[in-house]
C-alpha cells in the first residue's frame, strides 16, 4: 500500500516534469496537505474515508491553483525556488495552525467503512481499495498524456515559443497541468492519510519533495511506468534496509550517483529504450 501511494504521487509529479518540463521543489504541499485535510475530515468531522480523500484532492487542487497562479509565469530555476519557497511556507503554516496539532500530526485515524460497506479495518480490503485509486489514478495520467491537451503540453515542452507561436496560450495550459499534477498528488497524499492512520509535518516538508523526484529521476521522467518503478525501488530499500547499520539515505543516495551516470533515462526509460531497439 506504500508503494501505490507513493507512486500515484510520483506518477503526479512526472506529468508535470515529465511531460510539461516544469520541476517543483514544493509539491510535498500537495500531497501532505491532502493528508491533513483527509485526516482532519475523518477523524473529526466523522466523513467517510472516500469522501476524505475526495476533499483532500480537491483541496490539493485549490492549493495547486495558488501556487500555480504564482510560480507558473516563471521558467527554470526561477520556478523552481518560488515553489520551494511556498512549499516551505506552507509548511510552517501546518507547524502553527491548531487543526494539525502542530509536531504530534493528526494520530489516530480510522480507516472506518468504506460508504458504509467495506471495513477497511480489515488490510486485504484497504489494499484493494489503495489499488483501486492508484489505478484510477494512472489512467487519469494515461489519458491526459495520450489527448490533445497532453500533445500540447509536450509541443510546451519541446518548444514553448513555438507553441506561443501558434496561438496557444501557454500560461494556462501549465497551469492546467499544475492544477491537475497538485489533485493527483493530493489523492495519494488522503490515501496515504488513511492507510497509514495519521499525517504529520514530514508529509509538507521538502525533503518529502526531493524523496518524489528521487522516484521520478530513478525510474525514468517522461514514461508512464518510470516513476511506478522508482517509488517502488525507493520504497522497498527503505523497508529491508531500515534495520542495517549502514545510514539507508547514503546507499539510496550512491545508487542515484550510478543511476544518473549510467541509466541516463532511468530504470524504465533504458529497459524501454533496450526493447526498442531490439526490436528494430
Amino acid at each position: 500500500m506504500s508503494v501505490l501511494c507513493f507512486a500515484l504521487f510520483a506518477c503526479a509529479f512526472n506529468l508535470l516534469i515529465g511531460y510539461v518540463g516544469l520541476l517543483s521543489f514544493g509539491h510535498a504541499t500537495f500531497f501532505g496537505g491532502a493528508a491533513y485535510f483527509t485526516a482532519h475530515a475523518v477523524k473529526v468531522w466523522g466523513w467517510d474515508p472516500l469522501a476524505g480523500i475526495l476533499l483532500g484532492a480537491c483541496g490539493a487542487a485549490a492549493l495547486g491553483l495558488v501556487v500555480g497562479f504564482l510560480a507558473i509565469r516563471r521558467q527554470g530555476i526561477y520556478f523552481a525556488m518560488i515553489t520551494l519557497a511556498l512549499g516551505q511556507m506552507f509548511a510552517f503554516i501546518c507547524l502553527q495552525v491548531p487543526f494539525t496539532h502542530g509536531e504530534d500530526g493528526i494520530q489516530g485515524v480510522p480507516r472506518g467503512r468504506l460508504l458504509g460497506l467495506l471495513d477497511l479495518n480489515e488490510p486485504l480490503a484497504m489494499y484493494y481499495v489503495t489499488l483501486a485509486i492508484f489505478l484510477f489514478g494512472f489512467f487519469a495520467v494515461w489519458r491526459i498524456v495520450n489527448s490533445p491537451f497532453g500533445n500540447i503540453l509536450k509541443a510546451i515542452r519541446e518548444n514553448e515559443r513555438r507553441a506561443v507561436s501558434l496561438g496557444y496560450r501557454v500560461e494556462r495550459y501549465k497551469l492546467g497541468a499544475f492544477v491537475m499534477s497538485a489533485a493527483l498528488a493530493g489523492l495519494a497524499g488522503g490515501t496515504k492519510a488513511i492507510v497509514f492512520q495519521f499525517a504529520t509535518l514530514t508529509d509538507v516538508q521538502w525533503q518529502m519533495s526531493g524523496e518524489v523526484i528521487l522516484m521520478t529521476l530513478l525510474g525514468g521522467i517522461g514514461t508512464l511506468i518510470g516513476p511506478v518503478v522508482g517509488a517502488a525501488f525507493v520504497i522497498t530499500l527503505q523497508n529491508y534496509l531500515a534495520t542495517f547499520d549502514f545510514p539507508v539515505t547514503v546507499l539510496i543516495g550512491i545508487i542515484f550517483v550510478v543511476c544518473v551516470l549510467v541509466f541516463r533515462r532511468g530504470i524504465a526509460g533504458e529497459a524501454m529504450e533496450a526493447l526498442r531497439r531490439r526490436s528494430l
